[in-house]
């Protein structure tokens, strides 16, 4: 001080004096050791001194020269300021004043470049000073978290001030700040010369009052910085609790609005304006500075509207395809339909900038357009109404109620649901669409019965809302009810009543429960009744409740899964035990293993739980010994009967019967093979129950098993069934070892053959011997058709299984080598499904096999020896052709050489064969799996069969004509890319229209209902396919999905560029009202890449987004030639880049979520996201760093990059938290390169607290 007072009498300006100041402080710093070193020194000094021995004007000014100067840092100055000047405003209001103004000025001052040692020692000190750590609770505080929990503080600081100045009740203290009341400072009332205060000096009463409104004027002024925006907003992004306090401090100050406050009240207004900034200002992808300078922004013509209208219905088709693609029962999914629904519409909504009322508007329409579609779709063996109605009336209203439970969870006590009120809305609006709304013929009864319970409950309400509660009235009105509904009284009623359930079963089976609480009154009879009685609850709980009971069926779907789970004790029980309940476990077991029954399960998502369930029973009734030995019936309980509905229904839930060549890798170094296996299964049942969240399939109530199934479940708990499993695994990768050394097996080998030669024609089979080849076999003794039978194999149903391949390659070689009709090997095959149903999977699984291995001579198909499908196959041959011509795909299916009499492969026509013996009352538990078979007939082998596969079917059931010729309409797609190319184009085509001369052109029929099906159309004559419903059904045989990914980019390119050609302002041909909007033509790119990423989710699933983000993308991009990107024009390349973008988000988005998704879907889809993602930028960063050299041009290449890291922020930030920090920041670099500092900011932003330092050095 005696340094500066000697300056100041020299008559030396302030800056001076700061500097003869800081010359002192260096020298003192050098003498001593003072931590912080000089500037640190000199700001304590200058501090200490202010408060107040020398508080004086010209002291500040000295302070104020050095924080500008930069010779003590602003922020280490005012942190020292605030604990001493704050809680003494009253009595130093000069001081306070003065300080208000130093804050206004330096809180957000630019920082010089400082070395890391002085950062630390900037971080301690403030730290000291304030408390920040312990305040905030952080353990270790950087240089950003100082900075910005500074900010914070001192806005949180005089927020209280003006609350207490000002007389209004603050906040209690909530463990974050330091107290700084007057209360604690009362006793130094003192000015800064030491005079006492006086309550009656009316100038500094005025001065106080002014102070007030300058601390308001302070905050507003700080709030109001761009760079204080972006410290809140990281405060509101990573620690929202800290950012919920000071709004509650902020909304308390608003109540000065009330009160006679001057200029207080457009203060007030601005600072809740700012923080209103901090809340929803987010980063806008500016498309127009993107594509604006080189496309035409006037508005378009009436008739360019109408092609590519603004509009964003389009953009909802991700719904419609999920939906069909869920319709295909061939193919269970494992994970509910309800989750990845739910998860769609959120993702929908945020891509759209769709409002919950249009988005749960859109789902609705979707789940309709599905109904109506149902009446376009062939007759055949797999039921689908059922499907589809489910998917309307109880998939879609779960999904939304998980919707509005996440809102629910969110919003406190009091305030309304938006969400809520939205939906209401929805359904309303739904009443326009008369068309959408008329139910499907064979629903119309119960639809007329629903409608009449609706009107008569709706005038009941509306007459006591008018009149008031009248008890006669009542009455009358309760009579009404009765009159209007006793034709159609529901035998549920009756049950409720007290009526017998033996007397009510019949009616019961074909009538769904209306209501949760006539379920729990058929619960008793089903847990501890007679056993008469358990038997008929088993069978109505699996009837038509559980097909038909969308209101309930989830409910449905947890008791009797809950019931099979009670039944069978893993630890416990005798075989009496299982004997005794075998009636009701065949009644529960026949009534899920039906084909629709399965699917519905399926869309709960409950596959893997279900194959938990049937694990013990394959193990225990596999086990068991047969009780007769007759021939097994799915209607009579019995042991093989029970092992065969469990057996084939867990084989249905995974691709059990898959070659060899699925198991390869393609060129591309993809697993072409389906992720559904058993282990895959029970490892997501495992994680489920490790989630605490075993599907929860009604977000409401809690699907509990028995005890003994809530522990994780493995097959080596069950060895016959990991034998068995292992066994045909060993099957299908090669032919059988040429010697087995269980001989007890041979000889159940031996008894089963003459089970399969019972009343052969002629005699001449070889047993089943040691050496079990084919040339070996024709060796030994033959078996005599006159061998006594009717013993049977005492043998188990496990150990029949296991000895089946045997006798399959025995009678196959018998029939190849002429000692075996043809006839006889059908019937014995058929006599051993007959004794044994479960023996079906093994001989699909054997002969799938030997399908593929190609050793096989052809058998000609003569009407003689095998059946002829000459009467139909030509027919048939051009149906599909016309089929697929109708879906935009121009193939020749008919084989170059056609042979003078039909012919197939030994295992195809023998497997064929057998296919068309079964019964119409077996479809429910065979047809599931001949149908694998079927499948693989028509594209494991090279021998063109579809069409001779398809001409037997169409002789058997001429019903199903047009279903079969959809199912060989697929096949082409298995093995020719051309067919594959074509139909991908004709999707497109379909939805957005023809490309005509690379633009695009007009025409009416377009959209959904081109792409899927008219929802409304007559059936014509002739069967026709629509090329998205077609793209549905084989997407998922589709041989090389990386060609497919390729393909789907190829078309969305042309789209861009034809896109570019309509908008292109330098072409002079055009006219100025037919060029295209900016805003039209991102909207068309919005829809081109909302259907090109369902497109491929649909393909390929998570591992095809993968090879997007990592492969394919980064290839095209790096790729040069002739054909690259970028080589077409400036404008053209700036629309290829945009669309590439887009695509590349919503497929990511469409598979992993955009924010916070549940731990089940978590744990299949989004856990896998960070890596992707991770790797995709670290490849754009190394581009932009010129690590990488580029192939396509530098205008699609910055588009591309600017437009997905604008996406990324706009619609997905949740993603950015994942990525590494280095990454990020080369990001970040190379865009501010590209003068992009918004969005280089917006980026960081969103990284996460790792972040928070980078961004305040960056602009700071």
């Amino acid at each position: 001080m005696a340094a500066v007072k000697a300056s100041a009498a020299r008559g030396d300006p302030p800056l001076l004096q700061a500097a003869e100041a800081a010359r002192c402080a260096r020298e003192a710093s050098s003498s001593i050791s003072v931590d912080g070193g000089a500037g640190a020194a000199l700001a304590a000094a200058l501090v200490s001194n202010l408060c107040f021995a020398h508080n004086t004007g010209a002291m500040w000014k000295v302070l104020d020269q050095a924080m500008a100067s930069r010779l003590v840092s602003p922020l280490l100055a005012l942190a020292l300021l605030t604990p001493r000047v704050v809680p003494n405003r009253q009595a130093q209001p000069e001081a306070y004043r003065l300080y208000l103004e130093l804050l206004g000025q330096y809180t957000v001052a630019p920082v010089c470049t400082e070395s890391v040692e002085t950062k630390a020692m900037l971080v301690k000190s403030i730290d000291d000073a304030l408390h920040l750590s312990d305040s905030y609770g952080f353990q270790r505080m950087d240089f950003g978290h100082t900075v910005i929990l500074f900010v914070l503080s001192v806005i949180k600081i005089l927020t209280d001030c003006i609350l207490e100045d000002c007389g209004l009740p603050t906040i209690d203290g909530d463990g974050h700040d330091i107290s700084y009341a007057i209360g604690a400072e009362k006793s130094m009332n003192i000015d800064g010369k030491g005079s006492s205060f006086d309550r009656k000096d009316e100038h500094r009463e005025y001065l106080r009052r002014k102070n007030t409104i300058m601390t308001l004027e302070v905050v507003e002024k700080i709030t109001a910085n761009k760079n204080t925006q972006v410290f809140l907003r990281l405060v509101y992004r990573n620690t929202p609790e800290n950012f919920n306090i000071l709004l509650q401090r902020l909304q308390l100050i608003g109540a000065l609005k009330s009160k006679n406050f001057g200029t207080a009240h457009n203060l007030l207004g601005s600072l809740m304006m700012n923080i209103r900034k901090v809340v929803t200002t987010g980063h806008q992808l500016h498309k127009g500075n993107l594509l604006g300078s080189i496309v035409s922004t006037k508005p378009c013509s009436s008739a360019a509207r109408s092609v590519f209208g603004a509009g964003k219905s389009s953009c909802w088709i991700p719904f419609d395809m999920f939906m069909e693609n869920t319709m295909d029962g061939r193919h269970l999914d494992t994970i509910s339909s309800i989750e990845a629904l739910t998860e769609l519409a959120k993702t929908l909504q945020v891509l759209n900038r769709a409002t919950w009322q249009e988005t749960f508007q859109a789902l609705w329409i979707s789940a309709l357009r599905l109904i109506q579609r149902d009446r376009g779709i062939p007759e055949g063996p797999f039921p689908h109404l059922h499907s589809r109605l489910c998917m309307l009336l109880a998939i879609v209203p779960l999904s939304i109620a998980s919707i509005l439970k996440e809102e629910s969870d969110k919003i406190e006590g009091g305030m309304v649901s938006v969400r809520r009120g939205e939906l209401l809305s929805s359904l309303q609006v739904l009443g326009q669409f008369f068309g959408l709304l008329s139910p499907p013929p064979a629903v119309v009864q119960s639809a007329n019965i629903a409608a009449r319970k609706a009107l008569v409950a709706l005038s009941i309400l509306k007459d006591r809302n008018e009149r008031g509660h009248n008890y006669s009235k009542d009455i009358s009105s309760i009579k009404a009810v009765k009159d209007a509904s006793a034709v159609e009284e529901s035998p549920w009623s009756a049950l409720m009543e007290g009526s017998p359930l033996m007397g009510l079963k019949d009616a019961l089976m074909v009538t769904p429960a209306s209501s949760l609480a006539e379920l729990e009154k058929l619960q008793p009879f089903a847990v501890s009744g007679s056993d008469e009685e358990k038997l008929a609850a088993s069978k109505i709980l699996c009837g038509a409740s559980l097909l038909r009971g969308w209101n309930i069926q989830e409910h449905v779907i947890q008791m009797v899964l809950k019931l099979l789970s009670t039944l069978l004790p893993l630890d416990s029980g005798s075989d009496g035990f299982y004997i005794h309940h075998m009636p009701m476990l065949h009644a529960l077991i026949s009534g899920i293993s039906s084909i629709d029954v399965v699917h519905i399960l399926s869309m709960y998502g409950l596959v893997p739980e279900l194959a938990a369930i049937l694990m013990p029973l394959c193990e225990i009734f596999g086990s068991l010994p047969s009780s007769d030995h007759r021939n097994c019936s799915f209607e009579e309980a019995s042991v093989y009967s029970v092992f065969s509905c469990a057996f084939l229904c867990l084989l249905r839930l995974w691709k059990f019967h898959r070659p060899p060549v699925e198991y390869a890798l393609s060129k591309h170094g993809v697993f072409v093979c389906s992720e559904i296996s058993l282990d895959f299964l029970l490892l997501l049942r495992n994680s489920h129950f490790a989630l605490n969240s075993p599907y929860d399939v009604s977000r409401k109530s809690i699907f509990q098993l028995d005890p003994s199934f809530q522990k994780p479940v493995y097959i080596d708990s069950f060895p016959k069934l990991r034998a068995w499993y292992f066994q045909n695994q060993a099957c299908i990768a090669s032919t059988l070892s040429s010697s087995y050394k269980r001989k007890s097996i041979l000889q159940v080998a031996n008894k089963i053959l003459k089970i399969v030669c019972h009343k052969m024609s002629k005699s001449g089979i070889p047993p089943v011997s040691s050496q079990s080849t084919s040339s070996s076999s024709m060796s030994g003794s033959s078996l005599g058709t006159q061998d006594d039978v009717s013993q049977g194999p005492p043998a188990t149903a496990w150990e029949v299984l296991e000895a089946v391949p045997f006798v399959l390659e025995t009678v196959l070689a018998a029939c190849a080598h002429g000692r075996l009709s043809s006839r006889d090997l059908i019937t014995g095959l058929r006599n051993l499904a007959d004794f044994l149903p479960a023996s079906v999977a093994v001989i699909v699984s054997y002969f799938s096999a030997e399908i593929t291995r190609g050793l096989w001579k052809p058998v000609m198909l003569n009407g003689t020896d095998w059946p002829s499908p000459a009467a139909t196959l030509l027919a048939v041959e051009s149906d599909i052709e016309e089929a697929l011509a109708s879906a935009g795909v121009h193939i020749n299916i008919s084989p170059r050489t056609r042979p003078p009499i039909p012919m197939l492969p030994l295992p195809i026509a023998t497997l064929i064969s057998l296919s068309i013996t079964v019964k119409m009352e077996e479809f429910n538990h065979l047809q599931g799996i001949i149908d694998k078979g079927v499948e693989i007939c028509a594209t494991s082998s090279s021998w063109p069969s579809m069409a001779i596969i398809g001409a037997f079917w169409a002789q058997k059931v001429r019903r199903w004509h047009d279903y079969i010729i959809q199912s060989c309409s697929e096949t082409p797609f298995t093995r020719d890319k051309n067919a594959v190319a074509q139909l991908i184009r004709s999707c497109f085509s379909s939805f957005l229209g023809p490309l005509v001369d690379g633009r695009s052109c007009f025409v009416a029929d377009r959209g959904v209902n081109r792409l899927l099906g008219q929802a409304h159309q007559e059936r014509s004559p002739r069967f026709s396919l629509s090329p998205g419903l077609l793209y549905t059904r084989c997407c998922r045989m589709f041989p090389d999905n990386y060609f497919v990914c390729e393909e789907i980019l190829k078309v969305v390119i042309e789209r861009a560029r034809a896109l570019a050609n309509e908008c292109d302002s330098s072409r002079p041909h055009l006219l100025k009202s037919g060029r295209m909007t900016l805003s039209s033509a991102t909207c068309s790119v919005e829809q081109i890449a909302s259907l090109a990423a369902s497109m491929l989710c649909h393909a390929g699933g998570m591992k095809l987004v993968r090879l997007l983000y990592e492969q394919i993308l980064p290839t095209m991009l790096l790729s040069a030639g002739e054909a690259r990107l970028g080589s077409a024009g400036p404008v053209c390349s700036s629309f290829e880049g945009f669309a590439l973008a887009y695509v590349l988000l919503v497929s990511g988005a469409s598979t992993w979520g955009v924010g916070e998704t549940s731990p089940v879907y978590t744990s299949v889809y989004t856990s896998k996201r960070q890596r992707v993602v991770d790797r995709h930028l670290e490849f754009v960063a190394n581009v932009m760093q010129g690590n990488i050299e580029l192939g396509c041009g530098q205008v699609t290449w910055r588009t591309y990059v600017i437009c997905f890291v604008g996406l990324l922020v706009d619609f997905a930030p949740t993603w950015i938290p994942e990525v590494k920090l280095e990454t990020l920041k080369k990001l970040a670099s190379g865009l501010w390169k590209w003068h992009e500092c918004d969005l280089a900011l917006s980026l960081l932003e969103r990284g996460g607290p790792k972040a928070i330092s980078t961004v305040v050095e960056y602009i700071l």
